[in-house]
């Protein structure tokens, strides 16, 4: 298709065949011109396992470059998969925002974009807003089933859970709802958006597919048991979606909901923080869950700030030091299933 002023081409090529048989290991290539690389490109891995029709599912991780459960869960099935076990097609990319990931940062070191803030991206635009328009102009609309792993990175620490949204499309979101407890974490949330304006789960939700996204962990690493859930819950996914041909690995699992802005409890002053309240916890509305200690001077008092409902603690913020706008806190509602 050749490029019009409205409706310029993506210029991201991809190596590897989506619709053949067999398992193919390549790149998204993306020119990029710099100046240690005059004809340049970013080179995103990309694997597409393929037998015969059937549904297709599309697992993404480092969306954000500084959360690491999924592409150590990825990169793992990318080699461990076997296309015998599967009935359909399965698109991984295990580094979605590479130039962010591999500096081990939120946003990428090329244009400073976030790349879960810049859907539905331009073809013509930045790196980063390149990269958008390609998931969700080619990728996304050949998937039936989208999983895309999240945790805290640097900022944030998380209760592991896998997340789904209210949506308008009530039988798409009862189908997101059954996916996410298929995926099977320790927590599965009805999870509130706080700013969902150009994010991955808004342009895939909004061509209808079933999307799962996840919270595992946070600060910037991740551990054996964060892991542990990643992977179990990407074959878990991959089985839901009657892709693989295994069984379910299950635990028992709390649900727990976000149904308004009174979850969140954020800073309005910098300082050094104080958690008084662990992950995992239950508090009460108006119960503290931190402080902030001044850090220009000794001998001043701290500020305390106080839940806003009752629940259980499932986010707080990660580093010592927090600024104000910083998220503290979340609290969310367990719930009766």
């Amino acid at each position: 298709m050749n490029a019009t002023a409205t409706h310029p081409v993506n210029p991201i090529s991809c190596s590897v065949p989506f619709d053949e048989d067999g398992v193919h290991h390549g790149f998204l290539r993306l020119p990029y011109s710099r100046n240690d690389s005059a004809w340049g490109s970013v080179m995103i891995p990309i694997t597409v396992l393929r037998n015969g029709d059937g549904p297709t599912a599309l697992l993404t991780g480092a969306n954000h470059g500084d959360e690491y459960e999924g592409p150590v869960a990825l990169q793992a099935l990318t080699s461990e998969l076997s296309v015998k076990d599967i009935t359909g097609r399965v698109i991984i990319v295990p580094f979605m925002n590479a130039p962010a990931f591999r500096a081990g940062t939120r946003t990428s070191p090329i244009d400073a974009g976030n790349l879960n803030r810049s859907f539905p991206g331009r073809p013509d635009g930045t790196p980063t807003q390149k990269i958008a328009d390609y998931f969700e102009t080619v990728l996304a609309p050949m998937a039936d089933y989208v999983l895309d792993f999240h945790s805290g990175g640097k900022t944030l620490d998380f209760v592991p859970f896998a997340a789904a949204h209210r949506l308008e499309a009530k039988v798409q979101e009862e189908a997101c709802i059954a996916a996410m407890k298929a995926f099977n974490a320790p927590y599965s949330m009805v999870l509130l958006e706080i700013d969902n304006v150009g994010m991955f789960d808004t342009a895939v939700e909004s061509l209808g597919k079933i999307f799962v996204s996840t919270e595992l962990g946070g600060g910037g690493t991740a551990t054996a048991r964060s892991i542990a859930i990643a992977r179990k819950g990407a074959r878990n996914f991959l089985i839901h979606a009657d892709i693989l041909q295994a069984e379910p690995e299950m635990a028992p699992s709390v649900d727990l909901d976000m149904p308004d802005g009174d979850c969140f409890v954020f800073s309005e002053d910098d300082g050094l923080i104080e958690p008084l309240v662990d992950l995992g916890d239950m508090v009460e509305k108006g119960a503290p869950v931190a402080r902030i200690w001044p850090v220009g001077r000794s001998g001043a008092p701290a500020v305390t700030y106080n839940a806003r409902r009752s629940g259980l603690l499932t986010s707080r913020h990660f580093p010592g030091l927090v600024k104000a706008g910083d998220c503290l806190a979340v609290v969310a509602v367990p719930v009766d299933d």
